[in-house]
């Protein structure tokens, strides 16, 4: 059995090809940042549904080193829209935000920080294959 500690790593500058993860997966491109653990399963499904590869983060604070090219997440949760559009602006990837339609301040606020996306859950939840794809 060939010894990998002295190989180069399979990420990063090094590596010409795609960025692979321990079982030779590209990481998932959609980052979705929400608490609910119900919620969570049904987006985990419809991901499934459309074959996207999807990384569930549960606190607004794992946001700081992660990578992907689009994030969605549920501007309800605290800390929310600040960490996404902090993520937004150190990965320059798309923010689709979801949000109780009667929470008119968060949405505003959304648009206003720069949120691509900003829809009511139930909107959210009727397009999100189509968001995963």
């Amino acid at each position: 059995m060939k010894d990998y500690r002295n190989s180069p790593p399979l990420y990063g500058p090094v590596c010409d090809g795609p960025i692979v993860n321990m079982n030779g997966e590209t990481p998932p491109s959609v980052l979705v940042l929400v608490r609910d653990l119900m919620f969570a399963s049904k987006i985990r499904l419809a991901a499934e549904s459309v074959a996207t590869s999807v990384r569930i983060l549960r606190d607004a604070a794992q946001l700081n080193d992660a990578a992907g090219s689009r994030l969605i997440v549920d501007l309800n949760q605290a800390g929310a829209l600040d960490a996404a559009v902090a993520w937004k602006a150190r990965t320059g990837g798309r923010v689709v935000g979801f949000v109780s339609h009667v929470d008119a301040q968060t949405i505003r606020a959304a648009r206003e920080a720069g949120v691509d996306q900003v829809l009511p859950r139930s909107q959210f939840v009727q397009i999100l294959p189509d968001l995963l794809r």
